[in-house]
């Protein structure tokens, strides 16, 4: 079988897509010009925590979480969305992603280069995600 690697799609995915710098986003995010969305697993939130301010939306609920016409949209998550900047772990997961929301028509969106562990390393404040 010849099938294309996880890492070739990001690869690809990186040539399309807006990447931001943590130090970028730190500003953007001071300034309250974005919003940033976690899209790594609640598992992953509940043992690192998660950049305060940040949105929770899964990776596997993304497009259906943002889709209008879908019967997951969650209005009450993305009201009064700024330019949407994702990040996870370290990058990969983020730009398949945006990729994703890129094809979907959103044209105000972003990821995070080296995801949470850059946005930890450039000063962005972490906080507890607690459990329900």
């Amino acid at each position: 079988m010849n099938i294309k690697s996880s890492q070739k799609l990001v690869e690809e995915a990186n040539k399309s897509i807006e990447t931001l710098k943590a130090e970028e986003v730190k500003k953007l995010a001071e300034n309250k010009e974005i919003t940033l969305i976690d899209v790594r697993d609640i598992r992953e939130l509940w043992k690192e925590g998660t950049i305060e301010n940040s949105k929770h939306i899964p990776r596997g609920m993304l497009e259906f979480w943002l889709d209008p016409e879908s019967s997951y949209y969650k209005a009450n998550k993305i009201k009064d969305l700024k330019k949407m900047v994702l990040f996870c772990a370290l990058g990969l997961r983020s730009a398949l992603a945006t990729k994703s929301l890129v094809d979907m028509g959103f044209e105000n969106v972003a990821h995070v280069d080296g995801g949470f562990d850059a946005l930890k390393k450039g000063g962005l404040k972490v906080i507890e995600k607690e459990k329900k």
